[in-house]
């Protein structure tokens, strides 16, 4: 697809948009934003061009984006009164510093992965009618880029030279996700062990935490939410990204998925982490890393035989690359080890609330 100018057209994701709006505004460099090499006119969700990239990488604004939920909250060019404050969690919100005169809530409001974040801006906007505080809005999401970084250009950016930025912001994870819906993926090899785990730790949630869960078994997904899918790359990936939107909803409304797919790229690892945190959901990603050499041991199937044997394309592990994932909150080797201890370890990361009975 390509714009009225001739140069292709592209919808590169909500993140990014954000960060272009920072960009705008003067608050990010545009360098540290993930672009495109080349001509490249960006759209929005609803193809509104938002911005032209040269083929030097240079970029020019085009229109605003599309309306969305808080749209006259956002900042803009005028800036915020000071001193403020910089939220990313409502358990921020007891500890405002006295004379503050602006809440800044950190959130994404644009698109459907993001129900955590909406969440959020509602408890400031409380906040702010009950204090007395202006309220703006800044577009740097759950799912942002370095979002670390992000937040400490915003607070520079805000505060200029002599201003005050109070950081309210948490610095590592979010305690509300604790009482949240939780997705537990658990990524590897064929033959790696993940859907025993998977299987384990359901019979375990529900048997001795009563917990209502929901697996969703590969087999019944293809056959119900994936047919018609193949076994190529691009439809493999399809799937695996249907398992994450579904997951994404169960957390949304506080239950707790189990997934296991060979999930073996981290882009789309990571789009399901957006789906699930954008939603206010927490992911736990488990990386089953049982060697190749055991996981072909265990093939009853004769899969890797076959996959060796030039049978099988695009075979995980053989002719297809499985990427480690770098951010797992737990890395298991199933080999030799009996099931429970793993799942003992897998129940320690999910940090679930005590049930009452």
């Amino acid at each position: 697809m390509t714009s009225p100018g001739g140069s292709p057209t592209l919808f590169p994701g909500m993140p990014v948009l954000d960060d272009l709006e920072l960009v705008r505004l003067g608050l990010l460099a545009p360098d540290d934003v993930a672009l495109p090499a080349g001509s490249v006119t960006v759209v929005d969700a609803e193809g509104v061009p938002v911005a032209e990239v040269g083929e030097d990488g240079s970029l020019g604004w085009l229109s605003a984006r599309s309306s969305r939920p808080f749209e006259r909250w956002h900042l803009t060019e005028d800036g915020v009164e000071l001193p403020a404050a910089l939220v990313d969690d409502a358990a921020a919100l007891d500890r405002v510093p006295e004379g503050t005169r602006t809440l800044v809530a950190l959130a994404s409001t644009d698109g459907d992965d993001n129900q955590r974040d909406l969440d959020l801006v509602r408890a400031v906007r409380r906040a702010a009618d009950n204090g007395g505080y202006a309220l703006r809005v800044a577009p740097v999401g759950l799912a942002a880029p370095d979002r670390r970084q992000r937040v400490e250009q915003l607070r520079a950016g805000l505060a200029g030279d002599r201003g005050t930025v109070h950081d309210l912001t948490a610095e590592a994870g979010h305690g509300a996700y604790q009482s949240r819906g939780v997705v537990v993926l658990l990524s590897g090899l064929s033959g790696s062990g993940k859907s025993t785990l998977a299987r384990a730790l359901r019979d375990r949630l529900v048997e001795d935490e009563g917990r209502a869960v929901s697996l969703l078994d590969g087999d019944v997904v293809r056959r119900h939410l994936s047919a018609g899918l193949g076994f190529s790359p691009e439809d493999r990936e399809t799937n695996i990204r249907r398992i994450g939107w579904i997951a994404a909803e169960i957390a949304r409304h506080g239950g707790i998925a189990i997934a296991s797919p060979i999930a073996p790229f981290e882009r789309t690892r990571q789009d399901v982490r957006a789906m699930v945190e954008g939603r206010g959901g927490r992911l736990v990603l488990v990386h089953v890393a049982t060697p190749l050499e055991e996981c072909e041991r265990r093939d009853r199937k004769g899969l890797y035989a076959r996959a060796r044997a030039g049978e099988i394309p695009d075979f995980t592990g053989i002719s297809s690359p499985y990427e480690v994932p770098t951010d797992a909150t737990l890395t298991l080797d199933t080999t030799g080890q009996d099931v429970d201890p793993l799942v003992d370890q897998i129940l320690a990361a999910l940090e679930l609330p005590a049930t009452t009975d």
